[in-house]
């Protein structure tokens, strides 16, 4: 674990070397674009020469730009949503009937439903299979997804940052859990016979 780095410790002719690898693949994870991760990652070091001054030291060195460039990457996946369609069309392709309107399975995939959900996530193999099938999705669904999954941001935000009604972030997030079940169904657990049917969204 990365200990507490002294305000008075900043190193910025290190940065890159330090933590310019880590930085990318983070910047990747979101955007996924190569040449946006570079652009993502070069303006979170130029920001954070600019507030190096303002680095209390309460976290290390890498925790902080990490911070400065999940804005960043946020900031990107914004902007990029702002050059799309405001509301994108999703016609209804009948995976509804497989959530309730909460979001939870209406049937759960039998494999998933195990006294310990999360065990399956401590497999190294587990997670590269689950980046795979997360990769596979539409730009649109993995950044819902993402944003609302992984980086545990609200709905509304999501809506917000996507250009999307409430409506169409519910049908976003659907669609990209019924992609990915089906996908690591196929990829971890062998089995395609109990996912539903994506419909027209293929």
């Amino acid at each position: 674990m990365d200990e507490p780095t002294d305000a008075r410790a900043l190193e910025p002719d290190h940065w890159v070397e330090r933590h310019g690898g880590y930085l990318y693949r983070y910047a990747i994870g979101r955007v996924r674009r190569p040449d946006a991760a570079e652009d993502v990652v070069q303006q979170t070091l130029l920001a954070a020469l600019a507030a190096r001054e303002r680095f209390t030291g309460g976290c290390s060195e890498r925790t902080w730009l990490t911070a400065i460039l999940k804005r960043k990457a946020i900031d990107w996946l914004r902007a990029a949503a702002r050059r799309e369609a405001r509301t994108e069309a999703l016609p209804d392709d009948g995976t509804e009937a497989h959530f309730s309107r909460s979001g939870k399975w209406a049937r759960p995939p039998g494999e998933w439903s195990a006294a310990d959900p999360g065990r399956e996530l401590a497999s190294a193999e587990f997670r590269a299979v689950l980046a795979r099938c997360l990769a596979k999705l539409p730009d649109r669904l993995r950044r819902a997804f993402v944003l609302r999954h992984i980086d545990e941001e609200s709905a509304d935000f999501v809506g917000n940052e996507l250009g999307a009604t409430a409506t169409n972030v519910w049908v976003m997030l659907h669609r990209a859990r019924l992609r990915l079940w089906r996908c690591v169904s196929a990829n971890w657990f062998g089995d395609t016979d109990g996912a539903p049917d994506e419909g027209h969204d293929r």
